[in-house]
């Protein structure tokens, strides 16, 4: 028992608590007090996140990682039967430090750079912490329902209102792509509370659905699931979203809200739908490696910096989705460590476009050149990173991608030697942005002046560098923390694989 009672109820809703005094501040001032509110916005945002994330911090310290159950467990009988439960596993606990963790780097990147509505720019994106959190510490389905989708409103707002020129499309197509993928999840959210007589995810954990309605459960999760990672071809929303939104908006995007498609598959489709898991895996495998070489070739053409890192997130989640259907502890680590290890890399990636387009306004890399010459650090900052993204060993990313690999190795040879080309092809793309933007010769004579890194911008980098090394090192700080839980994972798809077996059911 935690000595902080509730404690992931009030990491999940500190931030909508800073919302709200931010909506009261704006209402209740004066005329003339308007302009305080707005120049204060930013600092009472980062604040509030900076406690989450402490409060975050407290939560690790109390769980024991060596329990594969949930731990910190709330629960509440609402009324009608309805139940507010939370809950988290050694999974779950690391996503919720991930979002915590990002969410002041995001708020410190977007001061200076948000010019309008600054104080409902920071609501929205407290409000979006809220509910990416309630994600990863629901434990009642339906409330894993509620904030899965409530998230898909302020990130609509985020890049609706303070995105680029062509934002208005790029926010609908977000918004009609994920929510139409969500309906069919809704159906078989109702159709599992109606078999299994409970929505206590817990229990449903050890429910064991019918093998013919686990083949219609497993495809309405993966028509949300294949699109919010996303996989490809569900992926074409992606690039418009991430070239029109905001950096930090980018950051949360990438870094955040595509891992609760990881997640969902990880909660719910390996778990409870076993059978179908193992059904479906062939299809998943062929999609994964796909998405692995098909969206590196894309990305290689891109002319703009940001289209080109979100057709590279793509290529990474192929990993994930690669792993977490080997159904193996390697896969299933790896798969996890890709998640948090992308978190970190591609939001540094994001940040790092963003410190040259607020300089010059412009994110075709035809545009630069040369800028080794005027901007050392951030040339030192942008090589760290890019060699992350490729996998360089002693980074983080370098985990994720070899243990995916050893565990598809040991189940489909093929699949794994597939996924490897598309390392070469990510070697391939991202030096090359780099050796066009970073050498040669300054061409651009508006990149006279531009000017390194700030300090602002270093605070802003420095714990991404440091969590990307210290993670490539010690990769055991996620593992250990992981390892029980995905055991526990394994066990429960083993023995769901077995009683289909036991029954003469095709398992194929």
């Amino acid at each position: 028992m935690s000595d902080l009672p509730h404690l992931l109820s009030l990491i999940t809703f500190t931030p909508l608590i800073g919302a709200l005094l931010l909506i009261l501040f704006k209402a209740f001032a004066r005329a003339d007090d308007k302009a305080v509110v707005e120049r204060n916005a930013p600092a009472v945002a980062l604040v509030t996140s900076l406690f989450t994330f402490v409060l975050s911090v407290l939560a690790l310290i109390e769980f024991n990682p060596a329990d594969p159950a949930f731990q910190l467990v709330e629960d509440v009988n609402w009324f009608a039967g309805f139940h507010y439960r939370m809950g988290v596993d050694g999974i779950s606990i690391l996503l919720v430090l991930l979002t915590t963790f990002l969410m002041p780097l995001c708020f410190i990147a977007s001061m200076g750079s948000i010019k309008s509505r600054i104080t409902e720019y920071m609501i929205a994106f407290l409000v979006l912490e809220t509910l990416m959190i309630g994600v990863f510490c629901a434990l009642d389905i339906m409330m894993f329902y509620v904030f899965f989708e409530a998230g898909l409103i302020p990130m609509y707002l985020i890049i609706g209102v303070w995105g680029g020129d062509n934002r208005v499309y790029a926010s609908f197509k977000f918004f009609l792509y994920t929510l139409l993928g969500s309906v069919l999840m809704l159906v078989a959210v109702i159709t599992m509370i109606n078999v299994a007589g409970t929505s206590n995810m817990i229990e449903l954990l050890s429910f064991d659905f019918a093998p013919g309605l686990q083949t219609w459960l497993w495809l309405a999760f993966f028509a949300s699931f294949a699109v919010k990672l996303p996989m490809w071809p569900f992926h074409t929303w992606l690039p418009d979203a991430h070239v029109q939104a905001p950096t930090a908006g980018s950051v949360v995007l990438a870094g955040v809200l595509l891992k609760m498609g990881g997640y969902g598959f990880i909660r719910f489709s390996l778990p409870m739908f076993p059978l179908a898991s193992q059904y479906f895996a062939p299809v998943v495998f062929a999609l994964s490696v796909i998405a692995i070489i098909y969206t590196s070739l894309v990305a290689f053409r891109q002319t703009d910096m940001k289209k080109l890192i979100a057709y590279s997130s793509v290529a990474h989640m192929g990993f994930v989705t690669m792993g977490l259907f080997a159904m193996n502890l390697a896969g299933l680590q790896g798969a996890m460590f890709q998640m948090l290890s992308h978190g970190l890399i591609s939001g540094a990636l994001f940040l790092i476009v963003g410190v040259i387009y607020d300089r010059m306004h412009t994110r075709e890399i035809a545009a630069y050149g040369g800028l080794v010459h005027r901007m050392p650090v951030y040339a030192a900052i942008f090589l760290l990173f890019t060699m992350a993204n490729v996998g360089l060993p002693a980074t983080s990313g370098f985990i994720g991608e070899i243990l995916t690999l050893v565990g598809v190795f040991r189940v489909n040879t093929w699949v794994a030697f597939g996924a490897t080309t598309g390392i070469i092809f990510s070697a391939i793309y991202a030096l090359n942005l780099y050796r066009e933007v970073m050498y040669g010769e300054m061409q651009n004579t508006k990149l006279a002046k531009i000017t390194d890194v700030t300090r602002k911008e270093l605070i802003t980098f420095a714990p991404l560098v440091l969590g990307t090394l210290i993670l490539g090192v010690l990769p055991t700080l996620v593992t250990d923390i992981t390892g029980p839980a995905i055991e526990a994972l394994i066990e429960r798809i083993d023995a769901g694989l077995a009683l289909a077996a036991s029954g003469g059911v095709d398992i194929g």
